[in-house]
C-alpha cells in the first residue's frame, strides 16, 4: 500500500501543532515576572545596600538573580523587585572577592551560591515543553478522532469502517419480533435459505441477488425485519449507515467502503445492511456545486465497485434501506446490484394488531384492553408509533399508580401520540369553549347521520396539541380506494363543524381552518388525480409529482390551458360547495339534536359514540359531569377525619378498624 500522501488537511494540523507550541512557550517564558538589569545597576544596588535583607543571590554560567527592595532606586515605578542580570563573571579574576567584600559591608544577611550546570540544562525545560504539548494534542485530538474506528495509528484509521458488528451469537432479533409486513418476510426467506445452504441454489445454476432494497415510510420496521434476517440466517450482522460514510477528508468514505466489504468477505457468510442509502447514494450529476457532492460520489462509486465485485460464491448479502427511493441513483437498482427491491409498507388491520400483541406482551395489560379495537383507531400508524403508543400507556398507568394498564391509557395515548398531549389545565374563554362546543357538535352530528362517512369514535373539547378538541372516527377497515361517495361523506362531516358555528353562534371562527385545509386537499385530488368531476372527465391534471427542474426547482409550468384551469377552480369550488349544503341541510333538520349535542359536550367535556346516539335520541345521560369527578378525586387525596369521640373504637382480634363516620 502506498504510503498516504501529505495533502492540507495534513500541513494545516501540522502549522495549528507548531503555532500552539510556540504559544505555550511565550506563555511559559512570560510566566518569569523578573526584572532585567545591567551589570552596573546590579554593583549600584549591591554597594548602596539596596538587595533584600536574608534574600539569596543564585549565580549561574552567565546569569545572577537576586531580589531588591521594593522602594529601590535602581527600578522603576512598575518593577517587579526580583532581578536577574546577564553577567560573564569568570571574565573578572576578581569576581569572587569583590562579591565577598560588597556582601560583608552592605548585604544585611544577603548570602549567596553557584549553581553551575551543563548547557543542557537551558534546553531540556523548553524541549521538555514542546514533547508535553504535542503529546496532549495527539492525544486529545487524533487518539479521539481515530478511537471511533479502531486500532491503528496517526489518522489511519479515518478510513477504517464505522459499521457496528452483531455475532451470530448477540442476535436475538427473529421473525417472532417482526410483524405486520407478512409479504416482505415471506419473500426475504429465500435470503435465509441461501446463507444457510448456498449449495441448494448452486446445484441448479442460480444466483441470489447480491442486493436488497427495503422501501418504505420511517418507522415501518426495516431495520428489524434486516435484523430479523440475519438472526433467522444465524450469520454476522454488519450495520452501518450512510452518512457514517462522509467526513471532512475527501475519500474516507471510499476507503471505509472497502474496509466495509473487506471485513465482511473475512466473515462470510454475513449481511452487510446500509441503513439509510440515500444519503451516499443519491443520483449523480444533479448538485451544481463541488466538495461534499464529490466525496459523496467517490462513496457511490465505491459501493458500486464493490457489489460488482462480489461473486456469487461469497455468501455476503447487502441489504439497504431507505424511504426516498425517487432520489436513488440508477445505477444502484440495475440488475447485479440491488436488483431485488421489497416494499416494506404501514400495517394494515391485521397488520397492527398483532405489532400490539408484540408489545403488549412485554407490558402489564389489564382484562379491559382490547387491541382489536385500538389496531381498529390506529389507521396510517407505522410500527414506531404503535410502540410509542404502548411506552406511553405504560408511562401513563405507571403516574396514575396501576397495577396494570387500562384500555382508557392506550387510547389516551393513542390520541397523545397523534394529536399531543391533552392540555387540560390550560384556560379557557367561556364563549371560546361554548364556540369550541358548538363546531364538535357539528362534526359529531353529521358524521353520524352520514351513511357513507367513517363510524364515531368520540368528540371532546379538551384542547389537544394545537387543537382546541377533535372528533375522533373509528374506521372499520383500511381504506386503499377512496370511492366518490366516501369523498363526498368526508367533505360533508368536515364542513359540519363551520355550519354549527354559523347556526348556533351567529358568527364564524378561524377553528375550521384546519377543516378547510382538509376539505380543500380532498376536493383538489377528486379533480386534479381521480377523475371525479363530470366536466373535466377521465384526465389527470396535477403534474406536482413530475420530476423536478434544474437542482431540484420547480417552474410551476401548467400543461393546461387558463380556461381548463378555471374549470378546475369551479369543480374543486362545487364539491367544497356540495358537502357544505348537505352538511347544513342535516344540521337544520337536527336542530335540537345539535344544540343538546353542544350542551353535553361543556357539562362533559368528552362524550362516546353510544353518548353521542342517545343524545340524537332523544335520551338523558347518566354519568358523572366533569366537576364531579374531580371532586370525588380530591376527596380520595383529603386525610381521613378521626372519630368524633376520644374513644377507641373496639375491634376484634386482627379486624380492621371500621371507617370513620
Amino acid at each position: 500500500m502506498p504510503p498516504p500522501r501529505f495533502g492540507r488537511s495534513m500541513m494545516g494540523w501540522a502549522i495549528i501543532i507548531g503555532v500552539a507550541v510556540l504559544l505555550f512557550m511565550f506563555l511559559v517564558r512570560g510566566l518569569d515576572d523578573r526584572t532585567q538589569i545591567t551589570p552596573s545597576d546590579f554593583w549600584t544596588a549591591l554597594e548602596d545596600g539596596q538587595l533584600k535583607g536574608g534574600s539569596v543571590l543564585i549565580i549561574q554560567e552567565t546569569r545572577i538573580e537576586g531580589e531588591m527592595e521594593p522602594n529601590a532606586p535602581v527600578l522603576e515605578a512598575d518593577d517587579s523587585p526580583r532581578f536577574y542580570v546577564s553577567y560573564n563573571y569568570e571574565a573578572e579574576s576578581n569576581f569572587d572577592q569583590r562579591l565577598r567584600e560588597a556582601l560583608d559591608a552592605h548585604g544585611k544577611g544577603v548570602r549567596y551560591r553557584y549553581e553551575l550546570t551543563g548547557w543542557w540544562a537551558g534546553v531540556l525545560p523548553h524541549l521538555l515543553i514542546m514533547t508535553a504539548v504535542f503529546l496532549l494534542i495527539w492525544f486529545m485530538l487524533f487518539r479521539r478522532i481515530g478511537a471511533g474506528a479502531g486500532g491503528g495509528g496517526f489518522l489511519g484509521n479515518f478510513g477504517r469502517s464505522r459499521h457496528r458488528l452483531v455475532t451470530k451469537e448477540q442476535s436475538r432479533v427473529t421473525f417472532d419480533d417482526v410483524a405486520g409486513v407478512s409479504e416482505a418476510k415471506d419473500e426475504v426467506t429465500e435470503l435465509i435459505e441461501f446463507l444457510k445452504d448456498p449449495r441448494k441454489f448452486q446445484r441448479l445454476g442460480g444466483r441470489v441477488p447480491r442486493g436488497v432494497l427495503l422501501l418504505g415510510p420511517p418507522g415501518c420496521g426495516k431495520t428489524l425485519l434486516a435484523k430479523a434476517i440475519a438472526g433467522e440466517a444465524e450469520v454476522p450482522f454488519f450495520s452501518i449507515s450512510g452518512s457514517d460514510f462522509v467526513e471532512m477528508f475527501v475519500g474516507v468514505g471510499a476507503s471505509r467502503v472497502r474496509d466495509l466489504f473487506k471485513q465482511a468477505k473475512d466473515n462470510a457468510p454475513c449481511i452487510i445492511f446500509l441503513d439509510e442509502i440515500d444519503a451516499v447514494g443519491r443520483r449523480r450529476g444533479m448538485g451544481v456545486s463541488s466538495g461534499g457532492h464529490d466525496e459523496r460520489e467517490q462513496t457511490l462509486n465505491a459501493i458500486l465497485v464493490e457489489m460488482d465485485g462480489m461473486d456469487s460464491s461469497d455468501q455476503v448479502i447487502v441489504i439497504a434501506a431507505t424511504n426516498r427511493q425517487d432520489v436513488l441513483d440508477p445505477a444502484l437498482t440495475r440488475p447485479g446490484r440491488f436488483d431485488r427491491q421489497i416494499q416494506v409498507p404501514l400495517p394494515d388491520l391485521e397488520g397492527r394488531y398483532h405489532i400490539l400483541k408484540i408489545y403488549a406482551e412485554k407490558v402489564k395489560c389489564g382484562p379491559d384492553v382490547d387491541l382489536r379495537k385500538i389496531a381498529r383507531g390506529t389507521p396510517m400508524f407505522s410500527g414506531a408509533d404503535l410502540a410509542a403508543l404502548v411506552n406511553e400507556a405504560a408511562i401513563s398507568a405507571t403516574m396514575a399508580r396501576k397495577d396494570y394498564i387500562e384500555q382508557t391509557d392506550l387510547e389516551d395515548a393513542r390520541d397523545k401520540v397523534r394529536w399531543g398531549r391533552a392540555r387540560k389545565s390550560r384556560v379557557i374563554d367561556e364563549q371560546e369553549k361554548q364556540t369550541t362546543a358548538y363546531h364538535e357538535a357539528g362534526h359529531a352530528l353529521v358524521q353520524v347521520l352520514t351513511p357513507d362517512a367513517d363510524p364515531l369514535h368520540k368528540v371532546s373539547i379538551i384542547p389537544r396539541g394545537p387543537a382546541g378538541g377533535a372528533t375522533f372516527s373509528l374506521p372499520e377497515k383500511d381504506r386503499y380506494l377512496y370511492t366518490r361517495r366516501y369523498c363526498e361523506a368526508l367533505l360533508t362531516v368536515l364542513l359540519g363543524g363551520r355550519v354549527a358555528e354559523e347556526m348556533l353562534c351567529d358568527d364564524i371562527s378561524s377553528g375550521a381552518s384546519n377543516d378547510i385545509h382538509q376539505a380543500t386537499e380532498i376536493a383538489r385530488k377528486m379533480v386534479l388525480d381521480w377523475g371525479m368531476s363530470e366536466r373535466l372527465g377521465h384526465v389527470h391534471y396535477n403534474s406536482s409529482d413530475e420530476q423536478p427542474g434544474f437542482a431540484g426547482m420547480d417552474f410551476g409550468k401548467k400543461e393546461y390551458s387558463e380556461k381548463t384551469a378555471e374549470v378546475i377552480d369551479e369543480e374543486i369550488r362545487n364539491f367544497i360547495d356540495t358537502g357544505y349544503k348537505t352538511s347544513r341541510k342535516l344540521a337544520e333538520t337536527h336542530r335540537q339534536q345539535l344544540q343538546n349535542l353542544a350542551d353535553a359536550l361543556l357539562k362533559y367535556e368528552t362524550l362516546s359514540a353510544d353518548d353521542v346516539k342517545r343524545i340524537i335520541e332523544g335520551q338523558t345521560l347518566e354519568k358523572p359531569t366533569v366537576g364531579e369527578l374531580l371532586e370525588k378525586e380530591h376527596a380520595k387525596a383529603r386525610p381521613k377525619q378521626p372519630p368524633a369521640d376520644d374513644t377507641p373504637p373496639e375491634t376484634e382480634a386482627g379486624g380492621a378498624l371500621p371507617e370513620p363516620g
